[in-house]
């Protein structure tokens, strides 16, 4: 099996696009640690995060005419090697999916062949549909039953299509739930809304099984991939298995936090509360976010994981931080618990 890069190797420049959002600005964090030359692209006006040794870029890609003023500024700094698209729509609705990420794609794509970079893309498991296994092989077929998912189908055929006419090489990594980096995600927009309350808000059954992935690590296998990226094919999709969690893995590491922190007399348990989802269902006919969260339903009652074999054998062992203390450190930036930490969580690995 092949071990992971050593950190004092030599590494080179890489652009990512949509560097202030969730992914991108973990990906911004990563680079900039392994030793990377950091150039960050993020849309005009915007505030630059502080991040050592990273140069910003303010600068559109919704056009060609944005997509090569932005080439020729990372030309002008000296070019890039690797391309990260982080690049979302602003709104998580069908409609802006639809209509936003293909061509937000195609800038992407537009970047990294003007760059004679490599494009590095994350993905989802929305491809996969209601249908999807228990265990997601890397090569699993692709049979999406939303309208999302169909999105992100054509988005990474389309990228493949280009790898094989020759005009770029892609690298995605498919992952789960997102989580550790900023708000946004389930965590703060619903199960830990009650938690200060002593409650738990959980989308599904309590023992089914999906897979979460923990933002820094996911980047840092971007970085990792990176490092290897001339041994890998013209098109490669991987998976991040990251943390498979039921319901009750939650419930068991929260409760004995939320006593801890006051939340909770000694002896009393956490609530658990399920999500409205006939509400949400019917809401979402007039608003367009409810009803793209209504379409994922699916994912809370389906067990499934990401099985990582295949990125074993391109970079070794996938970069994990313990769930114990990525729980912790995604409470504390959410600014639910002091800097100064609390008691250590019940192991899990």
């Amino acid at each position: 099996m092949k071990t992971m890069p050593s950190s004092s190797s030599p590494a080179g420049t890489v652009l990512v696009l949509g560097g202030r959002g969730r992914f991108g600005l973990a990906a911004v964090q990563a680079f900039a640690r392994d030793g990377w030359r950091v150039l960050a692209q993020m849309r005009p006006g915007a505030q630059a995060p502080t991040v050592t040794g990273v140069q910003w870029l303010a600068q559109a890609v919704n056009t060609p005419q944005a997509v090569a003023d932005l080439v020729a500024r990372v030309r002008q700094a000296g070019g890039a090697t690797v391309v990260v698209h982080a690049l979302n729509p602003n709104q998580y609705t069908r409609p802006a999916w639809e209509r936003e990420n293909g061509p937000l794609l195609q800038s992407g794509m537009a970047v990294a062949r003007a760059l004679t970079a490599t494009l590095m893309l994350p993905g989802n498991v929305y491809n996969f549909g209601q249908g999807m296994p228990a265990v997601l092989l890397e090569g699993a077929p692709y049979r999406p039953t939303m309208a999302m998912g169909r999105v992100r189908t054509e988005m990474e055929e389309q990228l493949e299509a280009a790898t094989q006419r020759g005009e770029l090489r892609a690298v995605i990594v498919r992952a789960g739930n997102f989580y550790g980096q900023g708000q946004g995600t389930w965590l703060d927009r619903a199960m830990l809304t009650g938690i200060r309350r002593g409650k738990l808000v959980f989308p599904g059954p309590l023992d089914v099984a999906t897979p979460w992935a923990y933002l820094p690590d996911l980047a840092q296998t971007f970085v990792a991939l990176a490092r290897v990226r001339e041994t890998l094919p013209a098109f490669e999709s991987l998976h991040f298995s990251g943390h498979t969690l039921t319901g009750r893995d939650w419930v068991n590491a929260l409760q004995p936090l939320a006593r801890e922190q006051g939340w909770l007399r000694q002896n009393e348990p956490l609530r658990v509360g399920g999500m409205p989802w006939p509400l949400i269902r019917a809401l979402g006919l007039a608003m367009p976010t409810l009803g793209a969260l209504a379409a994922l339903r699916y994912l809370w009652k389906q067990p499934h994981r990401l099985d990582n074999r295949r990125l074993r054998e391109r970079i070794g062992s996938e970069p994990h931080t313990p769930w114990p203390q990525a729980l912790e450190r995604t409470l504390q930036g959410l600014a639910l618990l002091g800097a100064e930490g609390v008691t250590p969580l019940p192991a899990r690995a």
